[in-house]
């Protein structure tokens, strides 16, 4: 027995312990989530949020235009009552208890006047004509072609599900072997059908591939060039990767001769489907406007549209009558739900303009002579500037344009990386991309500069950049590599063209 470990000790190794933990957490309370929310809607969600919540809050009205407003142009409300008047006294017309989440002489603002507004300046209205889209779709288009051709319905059937299947670009993005199957007809069918199709406007619908069409157009010209068709359907990929010499040497042709036909080539559609494509116009409302007034810049936040909001009165008078604890419940969340949104919404624009006042100081430069004098910047900066945290910066900036003097721009586009240059100086990647797309447009066509002597280019301009870096600039802006620019098509005149079209 005196190897069995004793009771007591047993019993000791899962007591229970009681200890004193102290830590800290955030909590997401909504208020706080429509807090942080607010932070990153544009002018025009703003707008769209505002409307709503007028219409769920009864507490909350909009202040008329036409009233003078001594104090802040969204908020019409007085100083909470003190606790000694809330206790001893029902609270009077006009004063908000004191039990508020936030002290609400805190939603006013130490300068006002930097939320100065355009809100009282007339603007002419969009007509509303400019936001109708007319034109007619792809589908429409080929739908009525297909009502001018008497086919049996089995064949119509297979054209109408080919039609519904064309991408935007007016491509078939579907096999014929699930044609068939869905359309329960023979190959043979189906076939026949996409024929049809193929036939109808514009040239090259309907095309499973681009070389297929290129070939529908080409076939659907009356006296099509030979030649082009022969490099479309028999040296497609030397076209592609413009192996031109090589196509020369195949077709034992002059290579004159075989670039008139590539320029043929180069002037037929790609994307059949893109001229009846709906255009999608997207209307970008500057969030802030930065005007330079002398040798100063002034900041305006845009909140045209934007209602300016108040506590209703009626309402508010509730709270100084007897109307039973559920009503007086009632009033009261409604009440702190329209502060707090009020509160939020002067917290939002003040934080945009801090955002907007520290980008302006930090690229002063740039709004003065333009893309090339851009510097780095991080969030970090902005943030360590204005005394807030990175996050904040982040979500302020998120959907937001500033209409500058140098043009509108995303408030995320001034913030980006670095390149150290020989004097020190950190240069912005932005600039670094203009000046290699601006080496580029100045280079000689016959002899294209490749990455390294962009690079070394660039390195007699103060900045040491690994070829590397070069070549994926180069490929964000959208540049061919140096062989792929030497051999790109070059336009040809001939004195007697081997191969005329028809006037039309």
């Amino acid at each position: 027995m005196s190897g069995e470990p004793p009771f007591e000790d047993s019993r000791m190794a899962i007591e229970h312990r009681l200890s004193l933990r102290l830590s800290q957490r955030l909590v997401m309370t909504p208020m706080l989530q429509q807090a942080i929310q607010l932070l990153q809607l544009s002018t025009i969600e703003l707008q769209e949020l505002l409307e709503r919540e007028l219409t769920e809050n009864p507490l909350l009205e909009e202040t008329p235009v036409e009233e003078p407003a001594s104090e802040p142009p969204t908020l019409s409300t007085t100083p909470p009552a003190t606790t000694e008047n809330r206790e001893d006294t029902p609270p009077v017309d006009g004063q908000v208890p004191d039990d508020l989440p936030f002290d609400l002489t805190a939603v006013m603002f130490d300068h006002p006047e930097e939320l100065s507004l355009v809100q009282q300046e007339e603007h002419e209205d969009l007509p509303f004509e400019n936001f109708s889209q007319g034109g007619q779709s792809l589908t429409e288009h080929l739908t009525e072609q297909l009502r001018m051709v008497a086919y049996d319905p089995a064949i119509d059937k297979i054209c109408r599900a080919i039609i519904g299947n064309l991408d935007d670009d007016g491509y078939l993005r579907i096999t014929l072997e699930e044609l068939a199957e869905v359309c329960q007809a023979t190959m043979d069918e189906v076939e026949q059908g996409l024929a049809l199709v193929q036939s109808f406007d514009p040239p090259g619908v309907a095309a499973r591939n681009c070389q297929e069409c290129i070939l529908l157009q080409l076939r659907a010209d009356p006296q099509p060039d030979p030649v082009a068709l022969e490099i479309a359907e028999h040296h497609f990929q030397s076209l592609e990767r413009r192996r031109y010499p090589e196509i020369a040497r195949a077709l034992k042709l002059p290579l004159d001769r075989v670039m008139e036909a590539v320029e043929e080539i180069a002037d037929l559609e790609p994307k059949p489907g893109r001229r009846f494509a709906s255009s999608d116009a997207r209307y970008i409302v500057p969030d802030v406007f930065v005007h330079k007034m002398g040798d100063d810049y002034t900041i305006v936040l845009n909140e045209d549209g934007i209602p300016r909001l108040r506590v209703n009165s009626l309402y508010r008078s509730m709270l100084a009558k007897d109307g039973g604890p559920e009503t007086r419940l009632y009033v009261e969340q409604k009440l702190r739900s329209a502060l707090w949104l009020i509160k939020s919404v002067h917290q939002r624009q003040r934080t945009l303009y801090r955002v907007t006042e520290s980008i302006v100081k930090f690229q002063r430069e740039f709004l003065d002579h333009g893309i090339s004098t851009l510097r780095p910047l991080a969030l970090k900066d902005v943030a360590e500037d204005i005394g807030m945290h990175e996050s904040t910066v982040s979500r302020v900036t998120t959907n937001k344009y500033v209409q500058t003097p140098q043009g509108l721009f995303e408030l995320k586009y001034f913030f980006h990386s670095g390149i150290a240059s020989s004097q020190g100086a950190m240069v912005s990647s932005l600039s670094v991309k203009k000046m290699i797309q601006d080496l580029v447009a100045q280079e000689d066509p016959g002899r294209p500069l490749s990455d390294q002597e962009i690079g070394l280019r660039l390195k007699n301009h103060g900045l040491n950049i690994a070829r590397r870096t070069v070549a994926k600039y180069r490929e964000e802006l959208g540049i061919l590599p140096s062989h792929q620019r030497r051999l790109a098509p070059k336009k040809v005149k001939p004195s007697q063209p081997a191969h005329p079209k028809p006037q039309a």
